[in-house]
């Protein structure tokens, strides 16, 4: 669940920032068990699509295995979702205030212009919606992925919610361009749902024109791809297509618009419920609707707590409280910042790096505050103390993934002081979050000992340059020297699995924009298949300097953050 619409991500290479992306991750896993009928939810109609075999000659393995080749009897559904939770009874799609109900029914814009397929992810593809990657080549899948063609049993929906920006509450914000085409069930019983992005104007478009991007949606598509990788919970982007229809941005918000080309990203995620969604019913007093919306999370998505349990709201919260610490420390461990910067608008830069942990607890305050109707006050004394210890499980997990970055096995009391030291060096030397540990990963205990960094290790010949980096050297080697049953090639095997050699900077997805809005999709292509395996070193991915400093021509680069 997320805070609000659109909140920009970024990785932070120091000052260099990657908008935007919506994390569907930020304050639940949700794990789906439940195996539903395909009468239900969308399926690939296993009987049609293997009609030329009877039952006797084909085996349920091979028709569970088998992937669709065609959109023809690929379907979704809508109906776990609008047969529970209220739907807006007003169907005209004009801009209003919506009240009573979780989503208004909304259909896609289709572009005016011809539709070009920038990229596609053949695994959320195969592993996840049971289709060949073949069917990305045809004109139907082009149709469904740019919001022009509507699938059997797809009820397209936006979805209202509420928010804060900037820690002041902006009432309603809901879907103002994206639309929730279905639920899809796939061949392993999980349901995932499709929300296509930049698809056009809905009831909560607000002012704006209800279109994504192409710069912003490349960064989407891309940084989805990279996290996923990197093993970090967040939505799946299934598809990015790219329009000639014009779509005019005021790119840095200074007054100067310029023209662009629209875009669509479909994603997919367990859910896109957020805290927003409940913040939204409890601002307005729909209580019995908070309590459906509520419990109906429960039932789908945290399948160890029962919803028939009265402590059932406590549970929930425990389990959010608990995963938004992992999340956070987990963004923290590959330098990737969930924030404005660098936008001109983040005044008090209140979305840098250094104060996610915060926001984490200020958006848990706030889901605390949304749920605190439905709780007795044995309840609400219960949440208050799960929240306290929300920092406790921040950085205990914060300190678990850096000690493993670092190679520190067992426990020592120093631990937290060296990682500071090193992250201090760091931050006052502007080095390569990324490339600083995984040259610490692949240099020699004999030549850190020695300080004769070789050239190759750039990132730490800049740290090297340190007053105070032989010490923290001194110190590392010693704290090494304590690992049991380990050696240098051990440690170093270990960290190269847990530092990636390959993040998605600043200036790497610029420049695929850049070549993108030619009609020249190789760099986005590129960028997908390296981001894929971020630990292992990639021949094409040196030859473009991906794992070498920031270019000359980027490092004063101004990325907006409009989308």
């Amino acid at each position: 669940m997320t805070r609000r619409i659109g909140f920009p991500f970024c990785f932070l290479i120091r000052r260099l920032h990657i908008p935007r992306l919506l994390l569907l991750c930020m304050t639940c896993q949700l794990v789906i068990c439940s195996l539903l009928q395909p009468s239900l939810e969308g399926s690939a109609n296993l009987l049609h699509l293997f009609s030329n075999k009877s039952n006797q000659e084909q085996s349920y393995c091979e028709a569970e295995t088998r992937l669709a080749s065609s959109l023809d009897f690929w379907t979704l559904s809508s109906e776990n979702l609008i047969a529970v939770l209220p739907i807006d009874p007003v169907k005209e799609n004009y801009v209003r205030k919506v009240k009573n109900c979780i989503f208004s029914i909304a259909l896609p814009t289709p572009f005016k212009s011809r539709v070009h397929l920038v990229a596609v992810s053949k695994e959320v593809l195969e592993d996840i919606l049971d289709l060949d990657l073949s069917v990305s080549e045809t004109e139907d899948f082009i149709q469904l992925v740019s919001g022009e063609k509507i699938v059997f049993g797809s009820i397209p929906l936006a979805h209202r919610y509420g928010g804060h920006q900037f820690g002041i509450w902006a009432d309603q914000l809901g879907d103002g361009r994206a639309h929730l085409i279905g639920i899809y069930m796939n061949r392993q019983g999980e349901k995932w749902e499709l929300q296509l992005k930049g698809s056009g104007k809905t009831p909560y478009s607000r002012n704006g024109d209800g279109r994504a991007v192409l710069r912003s949606s490349v960064r989407e598509f891309l940084c989805s791809e990279a996290m996923h990788y990197l093993g970090i919970p967040t939505s799946r982007a299934a598809s990015l297509v790219v329009s000639d229809d014009e779509v005019w941005r005021d790119q840095f918000y200074n007054g100067s618009i310029v023209k662009e080309r629209g875009a669509v990203v479909l994603r997919i995620a367990k859910s896109w419920f957020r805290i927003g969604s409940l913040e939204i019913l409890a601002h307005y007093g729909e209580l019995d609707l908070l309590r459906t919306l509520l419990d109906f999370i429960i039932r789908e998505h945290f399948p160890s707590v029962d919803v028939k349990e009265p402590n059932r709201y406590v549970g929930f919260f425990s389990i959010v409280v608990s995963k938004t610490a992992q999340l956070i420390a987990l963004w923290m461990s590959v330098g990737f910042a969930h924030g404005f910067v660098p936008n001109t608008s983040d005044d008090e830069r209140r979305y840098k790096i250094g104060n996610q942990a915060n926001i984490g607890m200020f958006n848990l305050n706030k889901l605390l505050q949304a749920i605190n109707p439905l709780l007795d006050p044995g309840q609400k004394q219960l949440t208050a103390q799960i929240l306290e210890g929300y920092p406790v499980l921040y950085y205990k997990r914060f300190r678990e993934l850096f000690k493993a970055k670092l190679g520190l096995l067992g426990e020592t009391k120093g631990d937290d002081d060296l990682i500071a030291f090193l992250l201090q060096l760091m931050e006052e030397k502007e080095a390569d979050f990324t490339m600083t540990f995984r040259q610490l990963s692949e240099i020699t205990q004999s030549q850190l000992q020695e300080l004769s960094i070789p050239q190759q290790f750039w990132a730490l010949k800049m740290i090297s340059k340190h007053k105070l980096f032989p010490v923290w050297v001194s110190q590392y080697l010693l704290r090494l020297k304590s690992n049991v049953n380990d050696s240098d090639s051990k440690r170093r095997e270990r960290m190269t699995t847990v530092n990636p050699r390959y993040v998605l900077k600043n200036w790497m997805a610029e420049s695929a924009v850049q070549k993108a809005e030619r009609n020249d999709f190789s760099e986005v292509r590129l960028l997908q298949r390296v981001l894929q395996h971020p630990f292992q070193k990639h021949p094409a991915a040196e030859r473009a300097g991906y794992s070498s400093p920031t270019p000359s021509w980027a490092r004063d680069l101004r990325v907006s953050c409009s989308s």
